[in-house]
């Protein structure tokens, strides 16, 4: 009666091998690159939706600058969650320096949810000097050069030529 659904050869995408040793040459300069790239598209959006929020503070009698408390670090978590998990596996700046992100344990998808928690962890890295330098040695130290962040939450960075 109720038969099991089969799954067509056609309906399940097939991930090719990932070469990491040669997907992984050179990517942590293009790394650096592609963070002052964001930095920079990053910031520029902080300030449209600053102004957005200025605005609509008049328009509430001062209720929406509440809004102000969470605009840098919600913007930055949603720029890098919503570029690293969408369609091109990258943001701008990843993008503009040929690099993508693959989950680490098979050339899949990132999701917006582990995309998100990738950002979250690199800016709480990047905030205390201490962890930033132990998150950078670390990807100095790997032949696959994955950061810190990268390892927690199983994520590796090739390029896009290469994977």
């Amino acid at each position: 009666m109720n038969e099991p659904r089969r799954i067509s050869d056609a309906a399940i995408e097939i991930y090719p091998p990932v070469d990491y040793d040669r997907a992984t040459d050179g990517v942590l300069g293009r790394r650096l690159v592609a963070f002052c790239v964001d930095f920079i598209v990053i910031s520029a959006l902080v300030m449209m939706f600053g102004f957005a929020i200025l605005v609509l503070g008049v328009l509430t009698f001062g209720l929406a600058w509440a809004l102000f408390a969470i605009l840098v670090p919600g913007v930055g978590l949603l720029y890098s969650a919503m570029t690293v998990g969408g369609a091109n596996q990258a943001t701008i700046g990843m993008r503009l320096t040929g690099l993508r992100v693959l989950r680490a344990a098979s050339p899949k998808r990132v999701d917006v949810l582990t995309a998100g928690v990738h950002a979250l962890l690199f800016w709480l890295a990047a905030s205390t000097f201490l962890l930033w330098v132990i998150d950078v040695v670390i990807g100095f130290a790997r032949s696959d050069r994955r950061l810190g962040h990268d390892l927690l939450v199983d994520i590796v960075v090739v390029r896009a030529d290469a994977a």
